[in-house]
């Protein structure tokens, strides 16, 4: 059964409002207000990294908010919330979904993503989990492993995905095809077009970050394009 929360995002339309500390919009205020005007635009729910983004978001807005944790460990090139330490502090913060990486790459100290997931489950048993994944096998797993959702977020960002400028459209619509687990689209996703391409794919939400929350690399599109 779907929760009602992931019900409720059908069709639905997400930001993912990030920026990192070398990055201009670096700031829990300034995330805030993006999210507060992503919310005014009438999006659904917003995607947000740190536990004070999550909580400045959640003191600001009304819609549900998809909380991860970016953090590298020096044995792991995992880095969405990689362990229990990030997922807590991810819920404490107010994030009604945690967003982790269930790739097929080691994770920090080895640990293994069924241990991660039944730890979360039992710490934090009204929490809800989406499972960042790259590859249709990695989706399977997941929820097979009982997550709640499924995005396709790593999707060309990992050794095992292929490299493509364009939505893992494919992906998409295998993993939907399954009618398990709802599947986010998420990642290189630019325009309107690219967004219902997800949806009659089989989305059954999408999420949009950069071509939204990333002014720099908008300009430098249009930039790289002119030159």
């Amino acid at each position: 059964m779907i929760p009602p929360l992931i019900a409720g995002l059908k069709k639905g339309f997400i930001v993912s409002c990030q920026a990192l500390e070398h990055e201009p919009l670096y700031g829990s205020d300034i995330m805030a207000a993006m999210a507060a005007a992503a919310e005014s635009g009438g999006a659904s729910a917003i995607r947000a990294n740190t536990p004070q983004d999550i909580a400045a978001i959640k003191r600001k807005c009304k819609i549900p908010v998809i909380g991860l944790y970016k953090k590298h460990y020096p044995d792991s090139d995992v880095y969405i919330t990689p362990t229990l330490l990030e997922a807590g502090e991810v819920i404490r913060a107010g994030a009604d979904i945690v967003a982790i990486d269930c790739t097929s790459m080691p994770r920090p100290r080895n640990e293994k993503l069924d241990h991660v997931i039944a730890a979360i489950r039992k710490k934090f048993p009204n929490t809800l989990i989406m499972a960042d994944i790259s590859t249709f096998e990695e989706g399977v797993s997941a929820m097979k492993l009982g997550v709640d959702v499924v995005s396709t977020t790593m999707s060309g960002y990992t050794p095992q995905s292929p490299k493509q400028q364009t939505p893992d459209f494919e992906l998409i619509g295998k993993l939907a095809a399954l009618g398990q687990t709802p599947v986010f689209a998420e990642g290189r996703i630019w325009s309107i077009e690219d967004c219902l391409r997800c949806f009659d794919a089989g989305a059954h939400a999408v999420v949009i970050g950069t071509a939204i929350t990333r002014p720099q690399e908008v300009v430098r599109r249009f930039v790289t394009s002119i030159k």
